[in-house]
């Protein structure tokens, strides 16, 4: 992508020379007199017969005027001079003759330039070819050099202040800052600096962000890199630019190097059907020695970032290359509300904002999510011309961060719209109706995305932990909506597809990762949701029969079965409050706060809708 603008500079170059040499030939090209033409020999006539009254001489050219002042041009041969041949001829050339004169011929340097021009040209388009062939060795012989982005004196936008809800990953980094700024103090207990940093987490948790603080806060050189980077289609770049990589990072010793994505050059070796990628496998390998080879080197560290670190060879995660592990998982409350304000920091926010309130209904945002929540209230603020932030803008931004912006130009019929207000109103009141479930916060029918309508549930604080009874709760919870359709209208539709498939996945990691069947008990079994290499699985095989693959198909369908069942029950006892409920939707189309807790609040024989 650099070459673009050389590229331009040369083409700006050679049109300018060409501009300048067409210049030239418009000067060099001699220009007519607008006189007309005579031969030598008509002068000669003339001059006999006393027609002429001057002549004027320029080298080759001669300038006749007549008695009738009338002027006309003509040529001489060249060793001829004009005043011999007119005296051998007789004609008077004194006083009362032809006036001759004589006018020093053009010696310009422009004239000595022409004779020269089309070599000129040719060498210079001669010059061009041998630059241009030239460039193209030398991009070939630069193919094995690392594209690597260096950071030094300049100290980018992001340092440790901007990042929150990853203290401890900030303490390991801050610590590693350290051991290059001030190698003395550990040097003198006999401690040693690590090699490499792994930063492992789900997409958006920070990873990158905060090791771009890092090279913020760094004192010393940032080499900052992609592992996709290293790998080109000619066998050996990788490996060639990864030695270069660290023979810059070392020459700039103390110095930090940040690869992202390592898994693309990092994986395990030797999984994929009939061996691997062999030239992805060299640069692996170039890595290994770089980090912990022969040539023993202790200043300059690695940190490498992955989502997923499950993938990556073990001897690019043993102690020597990768020293610490660093996890950056999903925020919990408190680092949600750390990164909100972060976030908000320098954006108008109206006081009614309740930034905790905001990072309790945002519990399973990652840090991504919430810088993206900002922006988009920031966005709905300035569409609806306000000067700060409100509660509207920020509760609208979660809704649109979870399902989308709404699509109120959408035209449902009054029949889908019943539908779809029973829906979520059956999820609605089975999860007010179970113990075990989160509360329900906000439930809506308004269209979102391809959802035609959804209830959001917000738990009363984190939890990391999860029980049997929660995720059948969450199973009831998920049937709720269709056994509502059920009931109330005898049928069913495609509403229910995205809650089936969240149930089914639940369902089969509680049967085969979570030891939570009855019947299979207490194992694990590999589900093949996480499937990397088909050459492992393959053989490595599923670990168990096929008598047990129909045993977990039957405790799955157990699960879903006593899910639905459970929320039929609630249903079928509270229908009044159903009806009320999806009634209320109609009205509303979105309820949530003291509505929809008085709602659900309401005792049964209450809530009957009249007819």
């Amino acid at each position: 992508m650099n070459q673009a603008r050389p590229r331009r500079i040369n083409y700006l170059r050679w049109g300018l020379l060409a501009a300048v040499l067409l210049f030239l030939a418009m000067l060099l090209i001699p220009r007519s007199s607008g006189s007309p033409q005579i031969d030598i020999s008509r002068v000669f006539e003339m001059a006999q017969d006393g027609q002429i009254a001057k002549i004027e001489v320029s080298g080759d050219v001669l300038n006749v005027t007549d008695q009738a002042g009338q002027t006309s041009e003509s040529r001489k041969e060249s060793s001829v001079s004009i005043l011999e041949v007119l005296q051998q001829r007789g004609i008077d050339t004194g006083a009362g003759g032809i006036q001759i004169e004589v006018k020093d011929e053009d010696t310009s340097i422009f004239g000595y330039i022409l004779p020269f021009l089309p070599l000129i040209v040719f060498g210079g388009l001669l010059i061009y070819m041998m630059r241009g062939a030239r460039g193209g060795i030398n991009q070939a012989l630069s193919v094995g050099k690392s594209k690597a982005r260096v950071t030094t004196l300049h100290r980018p936008s992001v340092t440790f202040d901007d990042v929150a809800g990853v203290d401890e990953a900030k303490q390991e980094l801050a610590e590693i800052v350290e051991f290059l700024r001030y190698p003395e103090k550990f040097a003198r207990l006999g401690a040693r600096t690590p090699r490499g940093v792994l930063l492992a987490g789900a997409p958006g948790t920070g990873k990158t962000l905060v090791s771009r603080a890092v090279a913020g806060e760094a004192a010393v050189p940032f080499f900052s890199i992609s592992g996709s980077e290293f790998v080109e289609m000619f066998v050996g770049v990788g490996a060639s630019r990864v030695r270069d990589l660290f023979a810059q990072a070392t020459a700039s010793a103390p110095s930090i190097v940040f690869i992202d994505e390592i898994d693309a050059v990092g994986r395990h070796r030797g999984a994929g059907v009939g061996g691997g990628n062999d030239e992805r496998e060299q640069t692996l390998n170039q890595i290994l020695v770089e980090m912990d080879g022969f040539d023993e080197r202790t200043n300059v560290i690695v940190i490498a970032a992955t989502n997923r670190p499950d993938v990556l060879d073990p001897a690019l995660l043993r102690p020597g290359r990768f020293d610490r592990r660093v996890v950056l998982d999903l925020p919990d409350i408190k680092g949600r509300e750390g990164i909100l304000r972060v976030h908000m920091s320098g954006k108008p926010v109206m006081g009614e904002v309740d930034v905790r309130e905001v990072a309790r209904q945002t519990h399973g945002f990652s840090g991504a999510d919430l810088a993206n929540l900002v922006n988009e209230a920031a966005i709905l603020a300035a569409r609806n011309e306000r000067n700060a932030i409100s509660r509207d803008d920020v509760e609208e931004s979660i809704d649109r961060v979870i399902a989308g912006p709404a699509r109120t130009s959408r035209e449902v019929s009054e029949k889908e719209k019943s539908i779809i207000a029973h829906h979520e109103a059956g999820h609605t009141l089975v999860a007010a109706s179970l113990p075990d479930a989160d509360p329900v916060h906000k439930v809506t029918i308004v269209a979102r995305g391809s959802a035609g309508g959804y209830t959001r549930l917000l738990p009363e604080e984190d939890r990391g932990l999860w029980s049997k009874a929660q995720f059948e709760a969450m199973l009831a919870v998920m049937m709720g909506g269709q056994v509502a359709e059920q009931q109330i209208f005898g049928d069913i539709t495609t509403g229910a597809h995205n809650d089936l498939q969240n149930a089914n996945r639940i369902a089969r990691r509680m049967v085969t990762e979570y030891g939570m069947s009855d019947t299979l008990g207490p194992r694990t079994f590999g589900s093949g949701q996480d499937t990397v290499f088909l050459g492992k699985e393959l053989a490595q095989g599923t670990g168990y029969s096929d008598a047990v693959a129909e045993k977990i198909d039957g405790e799955i369908g157990r699960l879903l079965d006593k899910a639905r069942t459970t929320a039929g029950g609630i249903l079928q006892s509270n229908a009044a409050r159903l009806r009320a409920l999806a009634q209320a939707l109609l009205v509303d189309e979105t309820l949530e706060g003291p509505k929809l807790h008085e709602l659900l609040s309401r005792p049964e024989d209450e809530a009957a809708v009249p007819a």
